[in-house]
């Protein structure tokens, strides 16, 4: 399952240019990540309640095309593969038609001291079930 979430492009997110700055596509991807999260059931303060938390592993970005100034941006969201304590999104970015962004992140979940932990069976559930 796909998740899809917009979002305007605003004068604070770019560069001199009216370019999107390349570093503001990682907070997109995260606004996006969420949001796919919270709309899958994964109620992110309990998570911190209980003493656990998502920390992105990794990120590999390719930067297809420029957005600009007052673009409305869609972020997509899929997850590709769920392990025992990571899980790996595929997510783009899209202006209409154009592709922007391709990144893949691998998504780990830690105690609050930094632990890797492994995924409490109904939120790996929760995870499996958002796949594609």
């Amino acid at each position: 399952m796909t998740h899809r979430f917009d979002l305007r492009v605003y004068y604070e997110d770019t560069d001199m240019a009216g370019i999107v700055y390349y570093a503001n596509y990682l907070k997109y991807l995260e606004r996006g990540r969420s949001e796919a999260v919270r709309e899958a059931g994964i109620d992110q303060n309990a998570l911190r309640d209980a003493g656990l938390a998502f920390a992105v592993r990794r990120v590999e970005i390719d930067y297809l095309l420029p957005g600009r100034f007052e673009d409305v941006l869609t972020v997509s969201t899929r997850t590709i593969r769920v392990g025992a304590a990571t899980f790996e999104v595929a997510q783009d970015i899209h202006r209409d038609d154009q592709h922007l962004i391709h990144a893949d992140i691998k998504i780990a979940l830690i105690s609050l001291e930094g632990k890797v932990q492994r995924f409490p069976m109904d939120i790996r559930e929760t995870l499996l079930a958002t796949g594609s």
